[in-house]
């Protein structure tokens, strides 16, 4: 995989909105300017916005070529270190077309998102590139009160330094969502509660082997596709999985997981990383249902690893695509063997 430059202090960022175009509503907008504050206080960047990531909901859905644009003079823009999305959303598939795969290739970025913005991720992994199912404007970076300790370190790590990023416990403890973001609810701290930790949950031992995966509904909806990856991108992978904010219900969830056994996906991998689901809703019924799949799928031996603090949970840590990684069903250890960038 091609790895992006590392960041340090007074590198300028792009804030991109390549889904839903949520941080330009008025309603919103006090939230996006706090993400650019935390981003330019906590970090020392600088924040370029791209020209339509704040136009609003409307603009944005109407003029996919625009957040196609926004992303592609973001790539060509030498003075822009890293791309950021605001926010995840439903149809970022249709900006896939107006993208400009040399300036892409051309110019590897750390590009962050995570939920809708598996589509994006995947579309970067087609050519090469490795990115970062991680952090997003509106969620993680403008966190109300201050931003967690664990996502700013897991961003310290993963992107401004050149060091393999190795052990990724889980976050001690698990935001509460459902907190609404009017803005007199900016001052209120987020409940939360504590994290108990991985769970191995299938299989044993330890697997090793290249990171690839995101968010399973949108693994779903591009599935026929020719942005689904093909089967030779989960040879002897490490897949991870999590699922977002519309809380599958448990037969869907073990639909759309047998759907990837059929295609042979299961057969391929040497384990898998579970992201805990959203708000712990149908944590139990998920666990049996990935066995009852596992097993139909002859795969009783496959290493899981469940319960994990990314995609939609806050605080979290970032999976860079590509990079080679271990689980360990026994120690319940997860580790990333590689930086995620070079210097």
């Amino acid at each position: 995989m091609i790895k992006p430059r590392k960041l340090q202090s007074g590198d300028t960022v792009a804030l991109v909105s390549l889904s839903s175009g949520l941080a330009g509503e008025d309603e919103i907008r006090w939230r996006t300017e706090q993400g650019i504050e935390r981003l330019e206080n906590v970090f020392g960047l600088k924040v370029k916005v791209m020209p339509h990531a704040l136009k609003g909901i409307d603009y944005i859905y109407n003029h996919p070529e625009k957040r196609a644009a926004d992303l592609n003079s973001a790539l060509k823009d030498k003075s822009v270190k890293a791309i950021i999305c605001a926010i995840g959303g439903n149809e970022t598939v249709r900006i896939l077309p107006f993208i400009d795969t040399e300036a892409l290739k051309n110019n590897p970025k750390i590009f962050t998102g995570y939920s809708d913005s598996t589509t994006n991720h995947l579309f970067f992994y087609k050519y090469g590139i490795s990115t970062s199912y991680g952090p997003a404007l509106l969620t993680d970076f403008a966190e109300n009160i201050a931003m967690d300790d664990y996502t700013v370190e897991a961003v310290k790590k993963t992107w401004f330094s050149t060091e393999p990023i190795g052990e990724i416990q889980t976050s001690p403890f698990i935001r509460e969502a459902g907190l609404r973001w009017d803005f007199e609810n900016k001052n209120i701290e987020r409940p939360k509660y504590n994290n108990p930790g991985y769970e191995s949950i299938n299989g044993t031992g330890k697997a090793r082997g290249h990171l690839i995966g995101g968010c399973l509904e949108v693994l779903n909806n591009l599935r026929g596709t020719e942005y689904f990856p093909g089967l030779n991108d989960f040879k002897d992978a490490l897949l991870f999985l999590e699922t977002s904010e519309c809380t599958l219900d448990p037969e869907i969830f073990e639909d759309y997981l047998r759907a990837m056994a059929v295609m042979g996906v299961f057969e391929h991998t040497n384990g898998i990383v579970i992201g805990r689901p959203f708000n712990g809703l149908y944590y139990a019924e998920y666990k049996e249902v990935l066995r009852t799949v596992l097993s139909e799928a002859g795969r009783i031996d496959l290493p899981v690893l469940y319960n994990a603090s990314f995609g939609h949970n806050e605080p979290k840590f970032i999976v860079p695509y590509g990079l080679q990684a271990e689980i360990d069903t026994e120690k319940l250890t997860f580790k990333i063997l590689e930086s995620a960038v070079v210097n």
